[in-house]
C-alpha cells in the first residue's frame, strides 16, 4: 500500500466496490470518499498553478492555444483555452477521469442516468446548479426527457472542499458547471455512459415556473453547437488495470 500512487489506490478500491448490477452499500461509498477527498491535481498530472507558480514543471501555450497544454509530465491547469477532459480509466463497471474547465467554461445542464457520480473539485472556484426529478408518476425508465425537477442546490464552490455524491434519483442527478476561475473536477461514475445500455447522456433546458420556487420544467435540448470538449492525455501515476476484469 505504501508503493502505491493515490489514483492507483482509487482504482483499486472501485474494482472492488463496483461490480456490476450491485449498488455501493453506504460504508463503501464513505470509504471511496475519503480516498477521493485527499487527491490532489498534482496526484493525476495536473499542474494547478501553471505559470503562476515559480515551477518549471509547465510551460505557457497562450502564443499557440492549439499546442498540447503539457510539459515534463504535468498538465498546465491554468492554460488550458476550451474544456479538455483527461481519461484516466474506463471499463463496464466505472470510469475515471478528469474535466479540466478554462475561466467562463459551462458544461450545460445534463443527466447521469442510473448512476451514482463522485466529484472531487481539485482546484479552483465554481458555479453549479443540480435539480431532481419530482415523481408524479410511476416509471421504471432511467432517462426522462420532459418532467418537473426540483432544485437541490444552487451555490459557488470553491476548492480545497469534500467529494460530492449523486444517485440514480437523489443529491442532483440533472446539473452543470460553470468555472468562476480555472479548475478542475476528478469524476468517477459507476456505471458508465452507454447509449447501447440505456445510459445516454441527455441535454436540457431548465425553465423556470415563477409560481413555484424551487422548482423548474426540465425539457430535452439538443447536444449545444458551442459545446466542445477537448481530450488531452492522462500524465499522472499509471494505473494497473491487469488484476480487474470487466
Amino acid at each position: 500500500m505504501e508503493n502505491k500512487s493515490k489514483i492507483q489506490i482509487l482504482y483499486d478500491a472501485c474494482s472492488v466496490v463496483f461490480t456490476q448490477n450491485q449498488t455501493p452499500k453506504f460504508q463503501q461509498i464513505q470509504w471511496l470518499k475519503s480516498l477521493l477527498d485527499i487527491i490532489e491535481a498534482k496526484d493525476v498530472g495536473i499542474d494547478e498553478f501553471g505559470i503562476s507558480s515559480s515551477s518549471s514543471l509547465c510551460e505557457s501555450s497562450f502564443s499557440n492555444p492549439n499546442k498540447e497544454n503539457y510539459n515534463k509530465g504535468l498538465i498546465c491547469g491554468l492554460t488550458m483555452s476550451e474544456i479538455t477532459y483527461i481519461h484516466i480509466h474506463e471499463c463496464n463497471d466505472f470510469s475515471i477521469g478528469v474535466f479540466c474547465f478554462p475561466a467562463g467554461g459551462t458544461f450545460p445542464l445534463h443527466d447521469h442516468p442510473g448512476m451514482t457520480v463522485f466529484s472531487k473539485l481539485l482546484y479552483g472556484s465554481l458555479y453549479t446548479k443540480a435539480y431532481d426529478w419530482v415523481s408524479v408518476y410511476n416509471s421504471t425508465a432511467t432517462t426522462r426527457t420532459f418532467g418537473l425537477g426540483g432544485l437541490v442546490r444552487e451555490e459557488m464552490v470553491n476548492a480545497p472542499t469534500q467529494t460530492s455524491i449523486l444517485f440514480p434519483n437523489c443529491g442532483g442527478n440533472i446539473h452543470t458547471f460553470t468555472a468562476i476561475t480555472p479548475c478542475a473536477i476528478l469524476d468517477v461514475l459507476t456505471p458508465p455512459y452507454s447509449d447501447d445500455l440505456g445510459r445516454p447522456s441527455t441535454y436540457y433546458f431548465d425553465i423556470l415556473i415563477p409560481s413555484l420556487p424551487g422548482y423548474s420544467v426540465l425539457e430535452e435540448r439538443e447536444l449545444p453547437d458551442d459545446l466542445v470538449v477537448a481530450g488531452a492525455p492522462y500524465l499522472g501515476p499509471p494505473v494497473d488495470a491487469r488484476d480487474h476484469i470487466c
